[in-house]
This record gives structure tokens, sequence and C-alpha cells, in this order.
């Protein structure tokens, strides 16, 4: 693939196009809804990786084929002992699954070095609704509805949601939606603060797609993948030095760096920047100990 075209073949489960630097996942099931299982989740994760090397792709758009985001878990094959993880075993990784995997996608999204945007073209339940969580910004349809749900399945938030989800609408808001499982209407995600934008269930995409390529158009591909992580990672710091610290850090990395030279030529020469650094080899670490390596 390259950033004029590319796409999988048609009828696989996952589709990826990318097209102006801008990369599109779609979720690809729609008479099931887009429901995800346990091999999806894997695949997923195959792609994020592939697209976080590829200087070609500088942002991401998620999205669901058909009338549907995503209706959460794929329930059919294991039925009522889809979450009974003593009864399943890790075929890829040679043992019993210990950890939800949903939270192996959405921690995969956390960690991903480029900006991700949710395109909720309809339903989003359970793992649908919690797998946007960790992206950066996220748009709705005026057809999508949020469902947390999982207290109507006898289970509790995965996916790491009980991380994300307070931060992006408050405790409050968090908790009743968890404890009633219902459904929530496109107006509600937007009036408390899940979702950016409402669009024509048409425009959705579009928009989507346009509002990522703004992130591409005139920003350094490495300051944008930095930024990311700063503020992503600066949610949990304990007092603003330790944001001071990376800042100060990451601001010399990148003040030296062509990048650097040239965005600040241009802007006094008032032409368009040329940014040639990657991300896939000009990254700095600013962020050496942040995470284990066994579960990022």
């Amino acid at each position: 693939m390259n950033a004029d075209e590319g796409t999988s073949p048609a009828g696989e489960a996952i589709q990826v196009s990318i097209s102006d630097f801008v990369a599109t996942v779609t979720l690809n099931r729609p008479a099931k809804l887009n429901v995800v299982s346990r091999p999806m989740i894997a695949e997923l994760v195959a792609v994020l990786d592939r697209l976080e090397t590829d200087d070609d792709v500088r942002a991401v758009v998620f999205t669901g084929s058909g009338r549907a985001f995503c209706a959460g878990a794929d329930l059919s094959s294991a039925g009522s002992e889809t979450f009974d993880y003593d009864k399943r075993v890790d075929t890829a990784g040679g043992g019993e699954v210990e950890r939800d995997w949903g939270g192996i996608l959405t921690l995969r999204l956390f960690s991903f070095l480029k900006p991700v945007i949710a395109a909720a073209n309809g339903a989003a339940v359970g793992l649908g609704a919690t797998m946007q969580l960790p992206m950066d910004i996220r748009m709705a349809s005026t057809d999508a509805r949020f469902g947390f749900v999982f207290a109507r399945r006898g289970i509790v938030p995965e996916a790491a949601s009980s991380w994300f989800l307070p931060r992006l609408v408050g405790v409050s808001t968090a908790l009743e939606w968890c404890y009633s499982g219902r459904l929530i209407p496109a107006a509600e995600a937007l009036d408390r603060g899940l979702v950016r934008s409402l669009h024509p269930p048409e425009d959705l995409l579009p928009a989507a797609q346009a509002l990522a390529r703004s992130f591409c158009s005139d920003s350094a591909p490495v300051s944008v993948s930095l930024t990311r992580q700063m503020v992503w990672r600066m949610m949990t710091a304990s007092h603003p030095m330790e944001a001071h610290r990376v800042d100060s850090r990451a601001v010399k990395l990148r003040g030296r760096s062509a990048d650097a030279r040239e965005g600040v030529s241009a802007f006094l020469e008032k032409r368009h920047a040329e940014f040639r650094d990657r991300v896939s080899s000009d990254l700095p670490d600013v962020f050496p100990d942040w995470v284990d390596p066994d579960f990022h």
C-alpha cells in the first residue's frame, strides 16, 4: 500500500485502505453487525503494527460497514461461556487466556504512534464502544448508539475502559452508563463529551477523513507522534513537574532536528514546510521507562 491508494481484498473481516496519508480501517462483518472475534483482535493489532511503521500513513480512521460500527464481542461461538476464560485456550500463545483480549487491543491503540479517529457509523456496544476510548477523537453518525452493557451481561467493563471512560466523560457519567447498561443516543454522547461531533450518515466518513488529513498537511509527523504520547501519558502525572521534565527533554531533542530548522525557516520565508523526519526512524524516546515491555 502507498499514500495514494491501497485496499485489502473484499470480503475480509477487516479492510484497510490508504489515501492522502490517511488509512481507513473498516470492520467488515455487516451481516453480524461487525462483532469482533478473538482472531479479529489479533488481526487488528497486526494492522496497527503495520500502519505504525508505514511512513506513508500519518493518521488512521476506524469505521464499520453496514448499519453498525461494532456490536461488541462475537458471542456466537462460545455462547454463555464466551467470558469464561478458564474454559478457553489461547491457541496463538500456546496457553490459557489470562488477559482480557479487548484490553490487548485498547492498549495497542493507546501506545500507537499516530493520530486515531473513530467514525462511529452506527451501534457501538460493548467492545464496539470501549475500543473507541483510546482513540484520540470520536465522531458519530446521528444514527449511532453507544452501550456499555457489561452489567446486563453479568460481567464488568473491559478493555481498560474503567481507566479511559471516566477520563473522557467524568466519573458520574461513566458509572451511570455502566450501571444501567442502557443504549446512549448520539445526542447524549455528544452532550456528555464522548464524541466530538455528529454528522448525517452519508457525511460521517468523509468528515472524519478530512479531519485526519488536516493532521497530515502542515504538521511534522514526528512532532504529532510525540504530542500524542505526551498528552495521553501525562493524564496520570501526579504533578506538572513531570510534564515539565518530559517537555524539556522533547523540546531539546526535537529542537536540534532537521524538522525544527525547516519549520522555522518555512515560517520566516512564508512557504509550506517540507518535513522529512520519519516516525519509523527519527522518533526520539522521551519515555524510556514508561511501560512494562510485556504489557504494551
